[in-house]
């Protein structure tokens, strides 16, 4: 038995090493946004900023204003209220009598065979005009110079779509915990420096910022790819490599920063739709991943007190490797560093919400989102 456990610590220390390695290999090769001299006026393309919004009257305000503001001559906002019930609508009318560069529209009524995001998106789109176009969300704050920074990065590279990789605003301990840990996964799961490769079919979207050329974006087939599909922004990415289009990763630091959820629960909470949407709605992928986690992260530390010899060696290597991992994203993050020790917490956090998302899904038979009820056959029909 002690070589058995032995040859199991072996195997995760050894996997450990070459995912380390891996990691400090690729995180080098992304770039970020402080180092790019921003646009000049007249290199200015015009650009739509584009998001949609349902029920954001308490974290509307304080993006809007920050998208109003940008350091940029030519673009404009196109913000669509999804079938808000609150005060969203009003808040985005009034902003647009002070600013003509904030341009409104609501959606009363979903069609069938559309999710409320993706469909919101395309409206928005179809309203638009920019040469470039952003994605973003209804609670995200940018920089003034984030635009002529991000748009010189893409013409730089060559890139038709780029991913910012922005900054969390985490206030509460189970916050810091939870998206420290997100973090790590998140590296190590999407490997997102493959996306800057034209030759790997690696992909990466997140929802708060993703840049990309008109003519891509129709290439690819617009939202109406995407009309059913739960995690749109990651899968977005995904779209974009698929039609051999060139996508690139960078990281934005503070110019792009969001509250993702107020608390561990709300971040819990929030999460149902999206972990067993992520698996493609399949029951023995998420398995794996909650067991793996468990495996890679927690099984070492609690095996760290009876371990002798070589077990003792190779646990050490796969708790100290993680913890590693965890400062340098602790740091990213702007987290106290201290938080790369809570990383089996984080696993445990992390495996609860794969298990919660899925147990939710699979009871309701479907997925409630934005006031609306999918069911699992019609969403798995979608899945890109």
């Amino acid at each position: 038995m002690h070589i058995f456990w032995t040859a199991v610590l072996g195997v995760i220390a050894f996997g450990w090493i070459a995912g380390a390695i891996e990691l400090a290999l690729g995180v080098r090769t992304i770039p970020s946004l402080e180092g790019v001299a921003p646009l000049k006026d007249s290199e200015c393309p015009p650009v739509s900023i584009l998001f949609a919004g349902r029920d954001e009257a308490e974290k509307l305000p304080g993006a809007i204003a920050t998208m109003l503001a940008l350091d940029y001559p030519k673009y404009e906002v196109i913000a669509v209220d999804d079938r808000s019930e609150d005060a969203t609508g009003a808040i985005l009318a009034a902003a647009a009598k002070k600013d003509a560069r904030l341009k409104p529209a609501r959606v009363d009524a979903l069609p069938s065979g559309w999710l409320g995001k993706p469909h919101a998106l395309q409206q928005a789109y179809e309203r638009s005009s920019g040469e470039w176009i952003v994605f973003t969300d209804a609670d995200v704050h940018f920089a003034p110079d984030l635009l002529r920074r991000a748009i010189a990065l893409a013409e730089e590279k060559r890139w038709d779509h780029l991913t910012l990789l922005g900054a969390p605003k985490m206030y509460t301990f189970g916050e810091k915990v939870a998206l420290t840990f997100f973090g790590i996964c998140f590296l190590m799961g999407t490997k997102p420096w493959r996306a800057n490769d034209p030759k790997s079919r690696g992909y990466t979207g997140v929802g708060a910022f993703q840049l990309i050329r008109r003519s891509a974006y129709e290439q690819m087939g617009t939202h109406r790819r995407l009309a059913m599909e739960v995690i749109d922004d990651i899968k977005l990415g995904k779209l974009v490599k698929e039609a051999g289009l060139r996508s690139g990763v960078a990281t934005g630091g503070n110019a792009v920063s969001v509250h993702w959820h107020a608390g561990l629960g709300n971040t819990i909470r929030g999460t149902t739709k999206n972990f067993f949407a992520a698996t493609g709605f399949k029951l023995w992928l998420i398995t794996a991943q909650i067991f793996g986690t468990l495996l890679m992260f927690v099984f070492p530390v609690l095996a760290l007190p009876f371990a002798r010899g070589w077990a003792l060696t190779f646990a050490l290597i796969a708790v100290a490797l993680p913890a590693t991992v965890g400062a340098g994203v602790a740091v990213e993050l702007g987290a106290p560093v201290a938080y790369a020790l809570t990383y089996p917490l984080g696993a445990v956090i992390i495996c609860w919400m794969l298990a919660r998302s899925t147990i939710v899904t699979l009871w309701q038979g479907g997925v409630t989102w934005r006031g609306t009820f999918y069911s699992l056959e019609e969403l798995r029909r979608g899945v890109v």
